[in-house]
């Protein structure tokens, strides 16, 4: 019983929740009072609510009435469109067959034009002249669309502009003229200098050659040599007369490809440390020749005046050769030529001196090449291994640097070779004017002592 009215209690709850003029009961005969009155209440609630719905549902059949009555007039309204697109493209393709027959040989001689103007607008966008005139480009592309198409024709007046533009193509090419024009320098910035157009090969501006591409002037990063940078500004500096200029009769390519190539400096670059090693040596060789050149020449000089002079000098080999002649002169002839011979001995270090290091640079200095050039084609090869072949111009570097260093070890050994071979004649031909005289001496003390 207890659970029983637990359950009442909880049901009660409920609807008095739903109530607006809900009221607290006070005993069991109160609250089932309660409960009967909302559920009377909720009787006339859903029935109101069904109400609503009902009406609701009506309405809802209107609209579906409404919108098939619409769709079906759309169908209608499809079906005559379909039928007079059908009737419509009839008479489009009579249209074009009458405009195909009006047209006649005149289709061929669009198509005709048209194929000039593509050719002229290539022709026009690698042209020098465009930087001069560059405003010809919309027409042409403006033409061009035109005749593209199959139903608007290309006008009178049209057609003589095209062949006046293709006219001034031709005119302008002979013609040096300068005038205003931006620029664009290698560090981004843009500047309003006067350029000189040669025709349609170069172009150039504040006496530095510049290149035209994509609708830009630009100045080239790198020049050419100084002597045609001197040729450009005296030519652009010129109002009369003739000027000499390094012209480029490939338009460009020649110039490009000569602006690539390498300067001495990057060239020793890619030689590395090896090259310069290399060069160092042979620097320290030319030290040592020059040297040995002045001492040489000196002595040498000091040798010719001893020949000529009757009074020992000391100063010179031959004069320290011939004061042993004198302080030995009652000597016997052997130990007279061995006393000679061992002065001359004494003189050969001092005359041959650096002569064999500087035959040793000219032998090594080949081979320091060679080693630069293994190590380099070893790293070369260690880059194809970690990037392979793809790229020949990778391969083509490497290789041209490793080679660098061959060029620079006989580039030092030619001239070291040659250098060896200038002072040794020098040594040497010292050293046979000391021993033709002391053998000179040695015959006339061994005549004297004959005759005594």
């Amino acid at each position: 019983m207890k659970k029983l009215i637990n359950i009442i209690i909880v049901v009660a709850l409920g609807s008095f929740a739903s109530m607006a003029n809900a009221q607290v009961a006070t005993n069991l005969d109160d609250l089932l009072e309660t409960v009967r009155q909302g559920k009377v209440n909720e009787s006339a609630e859903y029935i109101k609510r069904e109400q609503e719905f009902r009406n609701a549902k009506a309405d809802q059949a209107k609209i579906l009435a409404a919108a098939n009555a619409a769709q079906l007039a759309e169908e209608r309204r499809s079906t005559r469109l379909e039928a007079a697109f059908k009737v419509n493209e009839g008479k489009l393709a009579v249209l074009q067959t009458e405009l195909l027959n009006e047209l006649g040989a005149m289709k061929e001689v669009f198509g005709v034009l048209q194929l000039v103007s593509g050719d002229t607008r290539a022709t026009f966008e690698a042209s020098l002249i465009s930087t001069q005139f560059p405003d010809r480009a919309e027409f042409i592309n403006a033409l061009i669309e035109k005749t593209s198409s199959s139903t608007i024709l290309p006008s009178i007046e049209e057609i003589e502009h095209l062949w006046f533009e293709v006219q001034r193509e031709m005119t302008e090419q002979g013609r040096v003229v300068t005038f205003n024009r931006g620029v664009k320098l290698p560090d981004g910035s843009e500047v309003n200098i006067p350029v000189t157009r040669i025709g349609v090969f170069n172009i150039i501006g504040g006496g530095k050659y510049l290149k035209w591409q994509e609708g830009l002037v630009s100045e080239l990063v790198r020049q050419p040599p100084d002597r045609d940078l001197d040729k450009a500004a005296t030519l652009q500096a010129a109002t009369s007369g003739v000027s000499g200029f390094s012209l480029d009769p490939s338009r460009g390519s020649i110039l490009s490809l000569l602006i690539q190539a390498p300067s001495i400096s990057e060239r020793l670059d890619q030689g590395g440390t090896i090259g310069y090693l290399t060069l160092f040596i042979g620097f320290i060789g030319i030290l040592l020749f020059l040297e040995r050149a002045f001492y040489l020449l000196t002595v040498g000089g000091k040798v010719r005046a001893q020949i000529k002079s009757d009074i020992v000098n000391e100063d010179n080999p031959l004069g320290r050769v011939l004061a042993v002649h004198d302080v030995n002169q009652n000597a016997d002839v052997e130990t007279l030529e061995l006393k000679i011979d061992e002065a001359i001995m004494k003189e050969m270090p001092k005359l041959e001196r650096f002569l064999t290091m500087i035959k040793l640079i000219a032998a090594i200095a080949p081979l320091m090449g060679l080693l630069g050039t293994v190590t380099g084609m070893i790293m070369t090869f260690q880059s194809m291994t970690l990037f392979g072949t793809g790229d020949p111009k990778l391969m083509a570097g490497g290789i041209s640097a490793a080679l660098m260093t061959t060029v620079i070890g006989i580039v030092v050994a030619l001239p070291m070779l040659f250098l060896h071979s200038i002072a040794s004649g020098w040594s040497k031909a010292i050293v046979h004017t000391i021993e033709e005289q002391s053998a000179g001496i040695i015959a006339v003390h061994a005549e004297q002592h004959r005759g005594a």
